[in-house]
């Protein structure tokens, strides 16, 4: 059983930048892809970006296209998200999960029973 632990968020203005990062357990990290999603409040969760196992394939959202960055570094079986240039809609609680592709990930994450606590990003304007 896989174990999420999200970390990083906190109150920024608009224009600023944070670091989320995402420590997994449970499971061997460097086999499978990881994601960061978000969810804002009345709203559905949705897909931000996800990174294959090796770090070579990555996806994003067009909302955050050119903004966000996600990494890994499997020796610490931590994934992380650079949020540069952020805007007041980036306001959400954000969440790491994995799959075992990139592909499962984007198409199947409405399905996932388990989430981490997730952590509160907030952009003041």
């Amino acid at each position: 059983q896989v174990q999420l632990v999200e970390s990083g968020g906190g109150l920024v203005q608009a224009g600023g930048s944070l670091r989320l990062s995402c420590a997994a357990s449970g499971r061997t990290f460097s086999s499978y892809a990881m994601g960061w999603f978000r969810q804002a409040p009345g709203e559905e969760r949705e897909f931000v970006a996800v990174i294959s196992w090796n770090g070579v394939t990555t996806r994003y959202a067009d909302s955050v296209k050119g903004r966000f960055t996600i990494s890994r570094d499997n020796a610490k079986n931590t994934v992380y998200l650079q949020m540069n240039s952020l805007k007041p809609e980036d306001t959400a609680i954000y969440y790491c999960n994995s799959d075992s592709t990139t592909a499962a990930m984007t198409s199947g994450y409405r399905l996932y029973n388990y989430w981490g606590q997730g952590t509160q990003v907030t952009v003041s304007s």
